[in-house]
């Protein structure tokens, strides 16, 4: 009887994690798997499908209104829940990984393909400016497919227990230097770190607003999203 308790408590302990922030979009089969430490990647395709609920914190919120003003046409999101426990500095830690621009070369990528290479071949920093609690960095890197990229990336941490990163494209992306496939502002990272009780919730939601090009449209759009969840996978992965 008393291991019948137990295991109760224990059940009741893992769903109440995702009670909140996570809506009722997050199936029981995804809760087991967060339950267990694991990442989690949905591709969702639209913002409705979303988990993340409206109301959690003022950066959440930010993180939503950054998404939908994207209107993206293919989404994804990557989560993953770790013990706070043992690890207070998690936010500080994300802060230097997100910052450590030039090392996002050692991301290796594996294509729809089958094809092994790094994500970005360059990266580097162009300007650096800090303002009250956002750091913004103005970012150039190098991405094949589609040549170079810019990007404008935010960094906002305002204590120990919660960090918002985000990373919009600022210029107009070719698909092998053949023909325009993305236009500025259209592709989007994000990285939600926060504190939710006695465990930290890793939250990431990226996509893409791509037009169609016939016979390329999806493969593309695909492509990119690809690009983003690998991006992320790799940052939890640090964890």
């Amino acid at each position: 009887m008393k291991k019948i308790k137990i295991l109760l408590a224990l059940l009741f302990a893992a769903s109440s994690i995702f009670a909140n922030p996570f809506n009722e979009k997050l199936t029981q089969e995804e809760k087991d798997k967060l339950a267990q430490g694991e990442i989690l990647i949905r591709n969702i395709d639209y913002t409705k499908n979303m988990v993340f609920m409206e109301g959690v914190s003022e950066k959440g919120d930010f993180l939503l209104k950054t998404v939908k003003d994207v209107k993206p046409k293919y989404l994804a999101e990557v989560i993953q829940v770790k013990p706070y426990k043992g690890n207070e500095n998690y936010a500080e830690v994300l802060n230097q990984l997100l910052y450590r621009v030039e090392d996002f070369t050692n991301i290796p990528y594996i294509s729809n393909g089958g094809d092994e290479y790094l994500l970005y071949d360059s990266a580097e920093i162009l300007t650096q400016t800090k303002d009250g609690e956002r750091t913004n960095l103005q970012v150039h890197m190098y991405m094949e497919p589609f040549g170079d990229v810019n990007q404008d990336m935010n960094i906002y941490k305002s204590s120990d227990s919660e960090l918002l990163y985000t990373a919009k494209n600022t210029n107009k992306l070719r698909y092998l230097d053949k023909f325009d496939c993305l236009w500025p502002e259209k592709m989007l990272i994000t990285i939600y770190l926060f504190r939710d009780g006695d465990n930290w919730v890793f939250y990431s939601v990226g996509g893409v607003n791509a037009p169609h090009v016939p016979f390329f449209t999806d493969r593309i759009r695909r492509s990119f999203i690809r690009r983003i969840t690998t991006f992320c996978d790799f940052i939890f992965k640090q964890f």
